[in-house]
């Protein structure tokens, strides 16, 4: 009996299966698509219906992915016409209310050279850019989990509450890479210029007092203390909440210090610390009493250095997410900005108006501020934020 898919590359069509459903919110892990691949293998489809259920069985973990799954496998495949289960349905079932953008069309493959498009639903070879032609690099695409992939591109401001906590969930996984700095201290590794004559000694007792394997010595590695300031005035509002789990991440992670400011500064950082993400972002919204005001940023990281905490700038890193609108004048907050540059290893400045093509940073406070920032991000998509978190860590550390 012919099979569905004989001349098709089943890796590829897994692949491109997989990310179409992903697209559509449908959560598809790599071990559902590993069996779905190893499915077709032992199985080959010889129809549609078969394809359908092989799909449904391997990929599908939820049942209210369920929905989503039959609009995505009918816009590829529009002769299927499949029944539906109603031992999968019969309970605990709402059905997902219609938005415009879940209007699914057949899909096709790209025309080719003469302008015929294939006969497959979609393309079955993995998306890169070629560097044959242009003697350009081949690009492959970021892995992001999927739950993160659909919303990676999808400006901070117009997450809803679901989706940031995605974005809280992810940012906490991905603040593992703490920066740190060289120290004085050596210890025993497996680079270095120096033998660790100890440690090599102690190890050629197992082996006859031969030393087949040398220890070296190498620096060993402190780590830096991170501050993070985060504007919560009203030009600022539809971006501060994303910019508390980021806060949070990091002070979950280590000790970290988060401050908020508006008209005047707010320490975060216990209330960031609490174990659920919601209670720490609703507990931390309560502790700014002028949260959607005015900004006195030149004046709240004057406080700053001058407070107690001002040691935790000190050989660290800075981070500062605000427009740079401040009612105070510019020359104090170039004041500012001098001293805390003095202070700091890094300065990162995250600025979601940065983004809107043609920005120049022409605000007073703003201008005055950049000369002494080592990173200017942007940071107002969840795939930037990871370009944050290399600046954070010492990966992106050239002056703006």
């Amino acid at each position: 009996m012919p099979t569905l898919l004989a001349d098709v590359d089943r890796a590829a069509f897994v692949a491109a299966l997989v990310h179409r459903l992903r697209s559509r919110g449908v959560d598809v892990g790599m071990t559902s698509a590993t069996a779905f691949t190893e499915a077709l293998a032992v199985v080959p489809p010889a129809r549609v219906r078969d394809l359908y259920w092989s799909a449904r069985i391997t990929l599908v973990n939820r049942q209210e992915d369920l929905a989503l799954f039959d609009r995505v496998f009918d816009a590829a495949f529009a002769d299927a016409v499949l029944a539906v289960d109603p031992h999968a349905r019969r309970t605990g079932t709402t059905e997902l209310p219609e938005r415009p953008s879940d209007a699914l069309a057949p899909m096709t493959g790209d025309p080719d050279e003469e302008g015929t498009a294939s006969t497959l639903p979609w393309h079955t070879l993995p998306r890169h850019v070629d560097g044959t032609e242009d003697d350009n690099p081949v690009v492959l695409p970021e892995v992001l989990p999927s739950a993160v992939a659909r919303i990676a591109d999808t400006p901070l401001d117009e997450l809803d509450g679901r989706e940031l906590a995605v974005l809280g969930r992810w940012l906490e996984r991905s603040a593992h890479e703490w920066p740190t700095r060289r120290s004085r201290r050596l210890g025993v590794g497996a680079t270095g210029s120096r033998i660790a004559l100890r440690a090599t000694m102690a190890a050629s007792r197992r082996t006859g007092g031969e030393a087949f394997e040398l220890h070296r010595l190498e620096a060993v590695r402190r780590p830096l203390p991170v501050t993070l300031l985060c504007d919560v005035s009203q030009s600022m509002q539809s971006h501060s909440t994303a910019y508390l789990h980021l806060m949070r991440a990091f002070a979950r992670s280590r000790q970290a210090e988060t401050f908020a400011f508006s008209t005047s500064l707010t320490r975060l950082t216990p209330a960031l610390r609490q174990a659920s993400p919601s209670a720490a972002i609703a507990l931390a919204s309560a502790q700014v009493v002028d949260r959607y005001g005015g900004t006195h940023l030149a004046g709240c990281l004057r406080e700053l250095l001058a407070s107690r905490h001002a040691h935790g700038i000190r050989g660290g890193v800075l981070v500062i997410a605000s427009d740079g609108w401040d009612s105070d004048p510019p020359q104090l907050l170039t004041a500012a900005m001098a001293r805390a540059s003095r202070r700091a290893r890094r300065v990162v400045w995250l600025n979601p108006r940065a983004a809107v093509p043609g920005f120049e940073p022409l605000v007073g406070s703003m201008a005055a501020a950049l000369p002494y920032c080592d990173a200017f991000l942007p940071a107002h998509t969840l795939r930037s934020l990871g370009d944050v978190l290399a600046a954070i860590s010492g990966g992106l550390s050239s002056r703006a």
